[in-house]
């Protein structure tokens, strides 16, 4: 892909508040990847909706504040929240569900950012519900062909399926994931080896993706092309917590991409912002 000197990036899906044990944090992996993209100089867009609530407005008033396009609409129903526990630094969340990012709309200015982006991001979360769903899938049937569609599996259950996740993986031409999420793809289809880069090989080439981003916590990442693999080991930093450095960690890589740098760059440049965003509270580590 041509290298852009400053890329046209969205994300979409949920938009919610994290209730962590010290306190909320505004979140939701789209809008993460979204913030993250901005930082790295993207023009970047969030899209979902929020409630018409005082959680809405408070959500509201910091999405306008830090650097992105926020495409939020303001619907009957009450804005998202996520209960986060936190075990050793590790998040187990509880998802509320029928919120307002249950119900994105599809509107005009969605539209014209489809058709202009250079990528997106996108979950198999914010398609539990049909509204979203719809939203998103036609959202990337008219971003433009070139473009990288970005698949964060982000599988939370109960809120997956094995068609949705073959579905959602159809619709990428990048695809990541993390080891455990790769164990339930293991499970679904018949990859046929229990070994970690054999089984992502296995997924670039019968999905015939541009790059599968692999993460495995405090251990390593690693990147797919269909010709190399960079494989980094994960820095040693202070975790005060691991909310959004997925998000985080995806938002710079294509950032970087995009701005023309080689895949071994960009992996590095992802790898320091997760490590970065973990030795923080919550998504929006500043930067």
């Amino acid at each position: 892909m041509k290298s852009k000197k400053q890329p046209v990036i969205a994300g979409i899906g949920e938009l919610l508040w994290d209730i962590l044990p010290a306190g909320k944090k505004a979140g939701g992996a789209p809008v993460n990847f979204a913030y993250h993209t901005s930082a790295s100089g993207a023009e970047s867009y969030a899209i979902s909706a929020v409630g018409k609530d005082d959680l809405g407005e408070e959500i509201m008033d910091l999405i306008n504040g830090i650097g992105i396009n926020p495409l939020i609409a303001r619907v009957d129903h009450p804005t998202g929240t996520v209960k986060v526990e936190l075990k050793q630094g590790v998040p187990a969340y509880t998802i509320t569900k029928e919120v307002a990012w249950d119900y994105i709309p599809f509107t005009d200015q969605v539209e014209e950012v489809a058709r202009k982006v250079d990528a997106v991001c996108f979950g198999t979360l914010a398609q539990r519900s049909a509204t979203s769903r719809e939203t998103i899938r036609r959202f990337l049937s008219l971003v433009p062909q070139e473009s990288y569609r970005i698949l964060d599996i982000n599988l939370r259950p109960p809120f997956y399926s094995p068609g949705l996740i073959e579905e959602s993986i159809k619709e990428c031409n990048i695809l990541k994931l993390n080891d455990d999420e790769l164990e339930i793809l293991k499970e679904i289809f018949p990859i046929g080896t229990s070994d970690n880069k054999d089984a992502c090989r296995w997924l670039m080439e019968t999905y015939n993706l541009k790059h599968l981003i692999l993460t495995a916590g405090a251990d390593y990442s690693m990147v797919f092309s269909p010709e190399t693999i960079s494989f980094l080991e994960t820095p040693r930093v202070k975790v005060v917590d691991t909310v959004g450095a997925g998000d985080s960690f995806t938002g710079a890589f294509i950032t970087a991409l995009l701005k023309g740098e080689s895949l071994e760059k960009a992996h590095r440049e992802a790898v320091e912002r997760a490590a970065a965003v973990c030795t923080v509270a919550g998504a929006w580590a500043g930067m």
